[in-house]
């Protein structure tokens, strides 16, 4: 995990999630998010990153509790707590909370970082085991095709130092970057939609969605104007809800959500 904390160290969700297609994840996540979650419950947000999603539920009156394995991002949330029931660093494969205590477990980001299937299945048991009959997982993954996807949009599949990258990617779904530059990511593993789905159940879940959050949103010609006009923004929101749960446009989205339930 040192090349994950260290990229954490010099980067933040909270900017990504605020720039470019961020914006369309995010606010499909909370489109997502809001559409399953009950009225104000209690919330446990692991890996929570700067605290996006979980400063966001606690203003609409969830008990929110924060955790995250980057020390740095801990410290940056402690220092402006907001109404954050509590923040602590912790591990998503070794929870310390007791069994069943939340109404809903937000995985958004450790899945990703945990390239070994049997440490997801971990992560994936553990918010099992805090959730209570019947409470809701929200689990994210990157696309195993987004590192393809995006450079063919972006124009960084000419970068000779990016091709073996996209190359290992479309095998395995194993990333690696040795390369230094923040833009091309760090060590994680990208999913297809099949594996998503194999693990959530692998792990004891129920499945209720998979959904492709930004599906094809992101390949818009014209995001950023699109995005900035509140009527063309409703439309793409639109569309892409369309098709959020069509098989054969899945793969791309940049990003999967699995919404699950404790059975």
């Amino acid at each position: 995990m040192r090349e994950v904390l260290a990229h954490y160290e010099n980067t933040t969700e909270e900017g990504r999630l605020q720039s470019g297609w961020g914006v369309l994840e995010l606010a499909r996540t909370q489109e997502l998010i809001l559409r399953h979650l009950p009225p104000p419950c209690r919330i446990l947000d692991v890996g929570g990153g700067t605290g996006v999603y979980s400063y966001w539920l606690a203003e609409r009156g969830y008990e929110v509790h924060f955790l995250d394995l980057v020390p740095a991002q801990v410290e940056q949330v402690r220092k402006n707590p907001g109404r954050i029931a509590s923040i602590a660093v912790g591990d998503a494969q070794a929870l310390t909370q007791p069994d069943h205590a939340f109404d809903a477990v937000l995985l958004l980001g450790p899945l990703y970082h945990l390239t070994e299937r049997p440490a997801r299945l971990k992560a994936l048991a553990e918010a099992r085991r805090v959730l209570r009959p019947s409470g809701l997982l929200f689990a994210s993954a990157i696309s195993h095709f987004a590192s393809l996807l995006d450079s063919l949009v972006s124009g960084f599949i000419d970068d000779p130092q990016f091709v073996p990258i996209v190359q290992q990617d479309l095998v395995d779904g194993q990333h690696r970057n040795s390369t230094g530059n923040l833009l091309y990511f760090t060590t994680a593993f990208f999913h297809r939609p099949e594996e998503l789905r194999e693990e959530v159940l692998a792990a004891g879940l129920t499945l209720l969605e998979l959904n492709a959050i930004e599906g094809p949103g992101w390949l818009a010609k014209d995001f950023a104007q699109r995005w900035a006009d509140e009527s063309r923004r409703g439309q793409l929101m639109e569309w892409v809800r369309k098709v959020e749960h069509e098989p054969a446009l899945m793969g791309l989205s940049l990003h999967l959500l699995a919404i699950a339930k404790h059975p």
